[in-house]
């Protein structure tokens, strides 16, 4: 082994797990260490009822994503959505589509064949996830999910060629799979802006990973039950002191499979939602009890991907 390890330091990767976890240093360019995640936030009805229990709890969040996707929204949905988030200075994240489960190959859909997962298929689909991010950039999206490696060089390439805003956030979503620091340096170095880790990996695992990359880590705190529905609750601080700058997620147990969701969902979602708010509330006083010097962000921060309201969008 010592020769492996010796080429993994050579290269300027951790060569070993941090059994010892250090305090990272590295912050979001606001200094704040970590900021916090609802995901599945399934359209606008979804989005207002996020807002309103948020409101009403009194708590900060930074980032709505959702799982359904540019692709499934209207303009005037995506419009929506951008304008109550934009308002608050809260970034929204919209998946790409289509992608690898909805096409007509039951590849990903077979025990062999989930590593494929959410990847695109064929350079057809390729064309129609970035046709989606233009799409919703126009609408004013700034920050969207992506789930293949070959599309997420494509945003870079996009990027430097005008067709994407410079400031799009592009988040890379935990069907990815990437579980090691050179793996998940690579998707850094493919345009990752924030890289969303495996919802099982242990600390020790994570503080390796850590140090390897400098882009913001998202990690789910509660995690669906299809990725193990874990409830990491009690290592928030610990995470966020290892693993800074860090998204702090809370999906949801014991939830049906919304994905692909639409008004045969809607009420269920806002139930979701509603609930989602509520565990985001329980982490934020786990935090605030036992690492209450631990930075946040205020809302409108540096590297938030904000949705830019045009004036020929605005309703």
């Amino acid at each position: 082994m010592k020769e492996s390890r010796e080429l993994l330091e050579q290269l300027g990767y951790p060569s070993a797990d941090f059994q010892e976890l250090p305090t990272s240093t590295k912050t979001f360019p606001d200094g704040a260490q970590y900021r916090i995640e609802l995901p599945s936030v399934e359209g606008p009805a979804a989005l207002k009822k996020t807002l309103e229990e948020i409101d009403r709890l009194g708590i900060t969040i930074h980032r709505v994503s959702q799982g359904s996707g540019i692709m499934l929204q209207t303009d005037e949905e995506i419009k929506e959505m951008c304008e109550l988030t934009a308002a608050r200075g809260m970034e929204l994240s919209l998946f790409v589509g289509p992608r690898g489960t909805w096409d007509v190959s039951a590849g990903p859909l077979t025990p062999g064949g989930k590593t494929q997962g959410l990847r695109h298929e064929g350079a057809d689909q390729l064309v129609y996830a970035m046709e989606d991010l233009k799409r919703g950039a126009e609408l004013g999206l700034r920050g969207a999910l992506v789930a293949d490696e070959g599309l997420l060089l494509l945003t870079k390439e996009m990027k430097m060629k005008g067709q994407l805003p410079e400031d799009f956030v592009v988040k890379v979503s935990v069907q990815m799979g990437a579980a090691n620091p050179v793996s998940v340096k690579l998707m850094e170095d493919l345009g990752a802006d924030t890289y969303n880790v495996p919802s099982a990996l242990t600390l020790p695992k994570l503080a390796a990973i850590r140090q390897a990359i400098d882009i913001p880590i998202d990690l789910y705190v509660e995690v669906p039950d299809t990725f193990g529905g874990f409830l990491r609750y009690y290592e928030i601080p610990e995470i966020i002191r290892v693993l800074a700058p860090v998204y702090i997620k809370f999906g949801l147990r014991n939830h049906p499979d919304v994905y692909p969701s639409g008004k045969q969902w809607e009420s269920t979602n806002i139930s979701l939602a509603e609930e989602r708010v509520r565990r985001a509330a329980l982490g934020i006083q786990m935090i605030q009890r036992y690492y209450p010097e631990a930075k946040t962000s205020k809302l409108g921060a540096e590297g938030l991907g904000i949705a830019r309201v045009h004036k020929e969008a605005a309703r």
